[in-house]
Parts: structure tokens; C-alpha cells; sequence
């Protein structure tokens, strides 16, 4: 399909909202979420780095709550998590990260090896759940870079996972029921529908029916909670993140078109922004750094109950 490019853009950007403490600079980050007051945000942010950061420096915390304003609340996590790469806020309020790596690289003893996990905690930072083993798996054992989660309304818990087209890396959804008990798993590798290439975040809509941006297929998969695949849309770009309200709008940021992924760059990067009942898409926030050549700007995204988006 053609590009969806030149639709109106009515947000103003603003730059270095959040607030961190003297001495602690922004690492790299996908993962926001909006905390269920609908107004204070959770960011979980690369201990001021990227990739091994938080496992040189394990006594960080790296998962922060912001309260309106952008002021830090509280922080924890630290030692859990080695590449915190998605977030998710459920119903009661408990935040799900999503850890992406390992700490395997340099001198780390395998009896001493963590990540690769999908790690639950209180709003105030009591973990209450690991899902997978520790140091991960693949096939039968689980997971090998998890990407995202989303915990559905009756409990039941979605993993996506699969962060690269290399032949043999996972790449599909599993299910779990509340107590972390395993279920069910859908998709394989590839880009018929229902397969994937890096199904690289997950939303759910009013209906129930379960969003996965499905990132290296520049596409967004629509299944039920049964796995059973239901629609696809091109519209809205390379989902790095994807997002949807209360009132059933999709935000779905681009942060790879033209740059990671030159063969898709007719389209901007950027955030685009519409209808998860129809499909339509309305608005377009585009990268305010076009000339950038990595993964740029918006890789998650969410929106308040305002309407503000993060």
C-alpha cells in the first residue's frame, strides 16, 4: 500500500520533561507505560547506557515512576533485570517488564546467569512473579528476548518473543493464565499471516482482540485470545510500539523506516495515530530527527488520559 505520510500533526513536542536525580543521566529506553491514575508514567530506562549497562551496574534502579509533573516518585528493580525492553501497567496496578537479554557476556559464571524473563512487580516494587527460567530457553523451555507482555482483563498473561530475523530465533506468542501456568503458544517464524518477524509489542483493544506490532513485516497482526488470526494492517508503518486507550485509539510509533529498515523508507518514521475499531489513521507526529540512520526517537509509546502522548 502507499505510504501514510501526510495527515495532520496537532501535538507540540516537548523535550526533557522527566526529571532525574543530580547525577544520573537517560540511557537508552523502549518501555513506557501509563500508570492506572492515568496521569503518572513508568519508564524503564538502560542504567544510563544500552546493552550490558545495567548488568555492569546491577545495583541501579532502573524501573522509575513519574508523577505528572514529570518528578521522580519512587525506583526499584535493581539486580533483576539485565535489558529492560518492554513494559505494561495492568489492572491493578502491578508493572510487567519484559528483560531482553542476559548477562552472559565477559567473565559472568553461568551458575550466576539471569535474564531472558518476564518479571512482575507491586506498584511499590515487591516482585511477586518470574515467568520463564532464569538465563531463558527456547522451544519447549521459554524465552529467548522476550520483546513485550500484556495481561489481559481476566488475568491471563501474553508474551511476545522473538527479537531478531535470524533463522531458528523464536518468533510467536505464548499464553499464561494468572499464576504464570503456561497455556498456549501461536506463530512461527515468517510473514504469511500469522507468522511473524519480531513481534516486537503487544496491545489490546476494548473488544478483546489481542494487537501485536509485528516489526520486520512493517505490519500490525489482530488475533483473539485464542490465537485465531483475525485481521492485518500495513497502515500504521514499522510498529516498534504500539498502544491503545481506553477509547480504543492506536498510537504506533515507527523508529525504524528508512534507517534500520531502508527498503521501507517511503514511509517517515514517526508516531502514527487512529482507530483500532476501523482502522483508520488520522494523525501523524513525524520524527523530529529525519536524518538519523539507527533505531530513532519513538520506539514505545502510550498516552494518558488527557490525550498527552509518551
Amino acid at each position: 500500500m502507499p505510504p501514510v505520510n501526510d495527515l495532520p500533526n496537532p501535538y507540540m513536542t516537548q523535550a526533557g520533561y522527566f526529571k532525574l536525580p543530580a547525577g544520573r543521566n537517560w540511557g537508552s529506553s523502549s518501555t513506557v507505560d501509563i500508570d492506572i491514575d492515568g496521569e503518572s508514567v513508568w519508564i524503564a530506562e538502560r542504567c544510563g547506557g544500552n546493552i550490558n549497562a545495567c548488568v555492569d551496574n546491577p545495583d541501579t534502579n532502573l524501573v522509575m515512576l513519574f508523577d505528572k509533573d514529570g518528578t521522580l516518585v519512587r525506583s526499584f528493580g535493581a539486580g533483576y533485570i539485565t535489558w529492560p525492553h518492554g513494559i505494561h501497567v495492568d489492572h491493578d496496578g502491578n508493572v510487567w517488564i519484559a528483560d531482553g537479554r542476559d548477562n552472559q557476556g565477559g567473565d559472568n559464571p553461568p551458575a550466576e546467569a539471569y535474564g531472558h524473563q518476564i518479571h512482575k512487580f507491586s506498584p511499590t516494587g515487591v516482585h511477586l512473579m518470574a515467568l520463564g527460567q532464569k538465563a531463558g530457553g527456547r522451544n519447549d523451555e521459554y524465552f529467548y528476548t522476550p520483546n513485550d507482555m500484556h495481561v489481559a482483563p481476566n488475568g491471563d498473561i501474553f508474551v511476545a518473543e522473538g527479537h531478531s530475523n535470524t533463522a531458528g530465533t523464536p518468533a510467536r506468542i505464548l499464553k499464561f493464565n494468572a499464576d504464570g501456568e503456561f497455556l498456549m503458544s501461536f506463530g512461527e517464524m515468517g510473514s504469511d499471516d500469522g507468522q511473524f518477524m519480531q513481534p516486537h509489542a503487544l496491545a489490546m483493544d476494548s473488544k478483546g482482540r489481542l494487537f501485536v506490532g509485528d516489526r520486520s513485516n512493517n505490519r500490525v497482526q489482530i488475533f483473539d485470545q485464542e490465537g485465531n488470526h483475525l485481521d492485518t494492517w500495513y497502515q500504521f508503518g514499522r510498529p516498534s510500539g504500539i498502544y491503545i486507550d481506553k477509547h480504543d485509539v492506536l498510537y504506533s510509533a515507527d523508529s525504524e523506516s528508512g534507517s534500520v529498515n531502508p527498503a521501507h523508507g517511503d514511509w517517515l518514521r514517526g508516531i502514527r495515530i487512529g482507530s483500532a475499531i476501523t482502522g483508520e489513521v488520522e494523525f501523524f507526529i513525524p520524527d523530529p530527527d529525519p536524518d538519523c540512520r539507527g533505531t530513532c526517537t519513538a520506539e514505545g509509546v502510550v498516552a494518558d488520559k488527557h490525550g498527552n502522548i509518551f
